[in-house]
């Protein structure tokens, strides 16, 4: 199963200017070996079949004639080879000369693209030799087949609906009205550019900046292929600069005067996913003034090129994921800020465990202080040691309040909790649900007390990865008056309190968030063992890594389960095995499904991604909707 990837090629051919023979049986070596190599999907570059550098010579009968056969040779030369192809050619039509790209696949021309922006300024000057495209597509006769002829064609995949793929042709993309936009706006989910696009300085860059940010307007999937060496030098050099986009993204970019040819997997799922979730991205219902051309695409699995990150919600790059985190603290902070300067609070009760989500939170909040020109000693941090508290998640959370400058205030709940299992009746030694939610309600109780006695608020700790699993005490740990960490997942909760360590510029203080980071994730609401913590929450619920990764896909993209499952085999490949990996993923749905009550009354929090499970924002789901789909889907993967 492709599971919506298609794998895609960008391909340069090795030219000699005028020499058709020689050029048709380069792009047909290069043609073929992509096509083995897995690739269902080529551009070759434009006015490949002659060469863009010419000039004149587009004007000769014979040249001309020569591409028209050269043509033949290379479609024929595809008989056999499922997918879709397209070269560039200059192409006759009613006396008049056109800058095309010729689409074909399994022996078939499928139709001719013919440019729409004429360049003819600075070192371009085409308008000596070509005609701009007629606004409405026709017909003409191509070795006694009508062939469609226009820009406004759509090759529509038969054996995958998702996959619809237009045509622009280089200056086309550099225009103040691309093709490209109407192709989209008509269905076309892959853009192809042949381009033929001399490089001089600060020109590499642009182009990337230009194709990545238009493929991510558009939805869609771009691939530009550009002429390489063999045109002529005479007054211009080609680089061969290919670039490979996905909805903004770059999945692959030859290396300029290589003549290489590159690969990117398309994500064709993914792209009409998006689209489906964007109100505002606008399909016409149909596409009169387009025809509409199928053909036949196998389905295979692919062998995927395109990396999969394990941590999607955090970037791979050092830089950019301190920005990043820099940037989510202050999201946090104003957040808070705000909420504070509404309510005149002047005081904010934290729960402090020394666990990370509690730290983080604390950080943020002395952030808001900080913005707001208030002490630190507005903060009052309650740490409230009960039966599975540690000796070093106690003393953390003492040095890390200390080392931020906010106050201490320290509640023992064991005598109050013990209380309460007197009133209810129940057993102490029975160490079950109602032993440790307990615990997770006085604790919310002594918070919301403390906000009552000094005017202030509650700020929240619990983080999504939680939520989405349902991993907190309902009117527990779930409830606050400001939830700072309600949309940050797990795994960049850790990166967070990681780059406050690191810049803080407070050695004791980066010691404390260091050993917090070394300690492992609990509740602490079972009693420990010789010392040490005993209830691992990833032991329980399973990694957070691999709930995030789920968490990402199911509701950035809304894959279905087993598209899920694929990836993460092939993104966590040799650390968790395929078992392991399936089992945690019916856990995710099992939980994600039952637990959605706890998300439906969440308190008010900052969203700082692209995900979030707030139910005013992102996730208006109902708490009773059945989780029977996804899990069969599991259930019956071979």
């Amino acid at each position: 199963m492709s599971y919506g990837f298609v794998k895609t090629a960008a391909l340069a051919p090795k030219i000699k200017v005028a020499d058709t023979g020689y050029n048709a049986k380069e792009i047909i070596r290069l043609m073929k070996e992509a096509w083995e190599k897995g690739a269902r999907l080529l551009v070759f570059p434009e006015l490949c079949i002659t060469g863009y550098t010419c000039g004149e010579l587009f004007l000769q009968e014979l040249l001309l004639r020569k591409a028209n056969l050269a043509l033949t040779e290379i479609v024929e030369a595809s008989e056999g080879m499922d997918g879709l192809f397209f070269v560039g050619l200059p192409f006759e039509v009613r006396g008049k000369l056109y800058n095309t790209a010729a689409a074909f696949s399994d022996g078939r021309l499928l139709g001719l693209i013919p440019k729409t922006s004429i360049p003819n300024y600075s070192e371009f000057y085409e308008a000596r030799h070509f005609t701009k495209a007629p606004e409405e597509y026709t017909f003409i006769d191509w070795q006694g087949c009508k062939i469609p002829f226009g820009t406004n064609l759509l090759f529509a995949c038969r054996h995958m609906p998702g996959l619809m793929v237009a045509a622009e042709i280089c200056e086309d993309v550099w225009s103040l009205e691309p093709p490209s936009v109407r192709h989209a706006q008509n269905g076309a989910t892959v853009i192809v550019n042949l381009s033929a696009s001399d490089e001089i300085t600060g020109k590499e860059s642009y182009r990337r900046d230009l194709l990545r940010v238009q493929s991510g307007r558009l939805v869609c999937g771009y691939i530009y292929a550009s002429a390489g060496e063999g045109e002529s030098s005479t007054d211009l050099v080609f680089g061969g600069h290919h670039l490979i986009c996905e909805n903004g993204t770059l999945l692959s970019e030859s290396r300029r005067f290589q003549n290489e040819t590159i690969y990117g997997d398309l994500d064709v799922e993914r792209l009409t996913g998006e689209r489906r979730r964007i109100s505002t991205f606008e399909v016409s219902a149909e596409a009169p003034d387009y025809a509409v051309i199928p053909y036949a695409m196998k389905l295979q699995e692919t062998s995927l090129e395109r990396k999969i990150e394990k941590a999607p919600f955090v970037p791979g790059q050092k830089e950019e994921r301190e920005r990043r985190c820099e940037e989510i603290f202050s999201i946090q902070a104003m957040g808070l800020k705000k909420r504070m300067e509404h309510t005149n609070c002047r005081s904010v009760v934290i729960g402090i465990s020394g666990g990370l989500d509690s730290t983080l939170a604390l950080l943020v909040v002395s952030k808001a202080a900080d913005l707001l020109g208030l002490s630190r000693s507005c903060i009052c941090a309650v740490t409230m040691p009960c039966f599975g508290t540690t000796d070093r998640t106690y003393q953390n959370a003492c040095e890390l309040t200390r080392r931020l400058g906010a106050s201490l205030q320290e509640v023992d709940i064991k005598k109050s909790v013990t209380a309460h299992f007197q009133d209810i009746g129940h057993d102490m030694e029975v160490h079950d649900v109602t032993y440790e939610n307990s615990q997770a309600r006085e604790r919310t109780q002594v918070l919301m007390d403390i906000a009552n006695q000094t005017g202030g608020m509650v700020v929240g700790t619990g983080d999504m990865s939680e939520l989405a699993l349902g991993w907190a005490t309902y009117n527990g740990d779930h409830m606050s008056m400001y939830g700072v960490n309600a949309s940050v997942p797990k795994t960049l909760v850790r990166h967070l309190v990681r780059y406050y360590a690191d810049i803080c510029g407070d050695g004791k203080l980066s010691a404390v968030l260091y050993d917090i980071l070394d300690t492992p994730v609990s509740p602490e609401l079972l009693p420990p063992k010789d010392g040490v913590i005993a209830q691992k929450t990833e032991d329980l619920v399973g990694p957070y890594e691999l709930h995030d990764f789920y968490l990402y896909y199911m509701l950035r993209f809304g894959f279905a389960p087993d598209k899920i499952y694929y990836l993460a085999q092939k993104a966590f490949a040799g650390e968790y095995e395929d078992a392991v990996i399936l089992k945690w993923l019916k856990t995710f749905y099992r939980r994600f499904f039952s637990q959605q009550f706890k998300r439906s009354c969440l308190p008010d929090g900052p969203k700082v991604g692209s995900v979030a499970v707030s139910p005013r924002g992102d996730l208006r789901m109902p708490s009773d909707a059945s989780a029977a789909l996804w899990l069969d889907c599991l259930e019956n993967l071979v």
